[in-house]
């Protein structure tokens, strides 16, 4: 029973940030899976079984409070779905002992590009041109592949690749790579399906799981309307960066030392905190201006 209440929290906390950010409910909820013994294959099926139930419901509570592109959840999400079908099925013979690392240093780049666009100059100044198919059809495909072979990997792949062209959103980047989950979600776990027929994976875990993150669902979507566009991409670019960094510091081919380490990330929480703030004051500072430049036509005419 402990084991239930705890995959439901950690379900909760789970949705709670991916439907906040786009990103991290494989990769805490697969995290744990591993970390208590479950295969990786059993892991990764568990984790995506759950998110059939939890990206439907974040989809509905994003596009409720009108946080989706639909153009985008179609050009990304059909190729996605054909990308983790294959990741699924193929995921007892892959090796990601060199894949991980690689895919964590482009995103790590991606994540320094994100995290340094929003807080020294703000919102990306965006686009009329649409996010075209050419390029979401690529990414999608790469982003499920991986996001079945490692447990987690849509959010984190889709959503900075996204935030970086500048021509939509956030708010919407994240609604929209919410929702088109749900197609991952349902062809990963069908390719699971075949590959392992059911064997290894514990439903109960999957219920657990799957009703944490139906209770986080709303509260997210609520929530990600509420945080500034530029405090939400500063939030997002530290995300990327510290999770990626902490995965190249853990691989094989670092391997670096706790006393290596902890200087580390020390300087990446300080240096996000820092960013953080910096982007809140410019948030302020920013909305003063607009406040005090729609006062000034009002009292104009009331002069008058």
């Amino acid at each position: 029973m402990r084991t239930l209440i705890l995959l439901a929290l950690v379900g909760l906390g789970a949705q709670l940030v991916d439907g906040s950010l786009g990103m991290a409910y494989g990769v805490t909820s697969t995290t744990l899976l591993l970390a208590i013994g479950t295969n990786p294959a059993a892991a990764s099926a568990t984790v995506h079984l759950a998110e059939i139930g939890t990206t439907l419901a974040s989809g509905a509570s994003h596009w409720r409070f009108g946080n989706v592109d639909w153009k985008v959840v179609a050009k990304i999400g059909i190729p996605g779905a054909i990308g983790a079908f294959a990741g699924a099925t193929f995921l007892s013979s892959l090796s990601t002992e060199i894949a991980g690392p690689v895919m964590s240093i482009i995103l790590l780049v991606l994540g320094l590009y994100v995290l340094l666009r929003f807080t020294v100059q703000g919102l990306p100044t965006r686009s009329d041109k649409p996010l075209r198919k050419r390029f979401l059809a690529p990414l999608g495909l790469v982003a499920g592949f991986f996001d079945a072979t490692g447990g987690g990997g849509w959010g984190p792949v889709g959503t900075p690749a996204i935030l970086a062209s500048g021509r939509l959103e956030p708010r919407k980047v994240i609604g929209s790579i919410d929702t088109s989950e749900f197609l991952v979600a349902v062809a990963a776990s069908i390719g699971f399906f075949v590959g392992l027929s059911g064997e290894g994976i514990d439903y109960t875990w999957v219920l657990a799981l799957l009703i944490g993150g139906l209770i986080a669902a709303p509260i997210a979507a609520w929530l990600v309307r509420l945080v500034p566009p530029r405090i939400l991409g500063s939030l997002v670019g530290g995300v990327i960066v510290l999770t990626n960094s902490r995965t190249l510091l853990n691989s094989d081919w670092i391997a670096a030392s706790d006393a290596v380490k902890t200087p580390i990330y020390v300087f990446i929480w300080l240096a996000w905190a820092g960013a953080v703030f910096w982007s809140v004051r410019a948030h302020r500072k920013a909305k003063a201006e607009e406040d005090a430049v729609s006062e000034k036509p009002e009292a104009d005419s009331v002069s008058a």
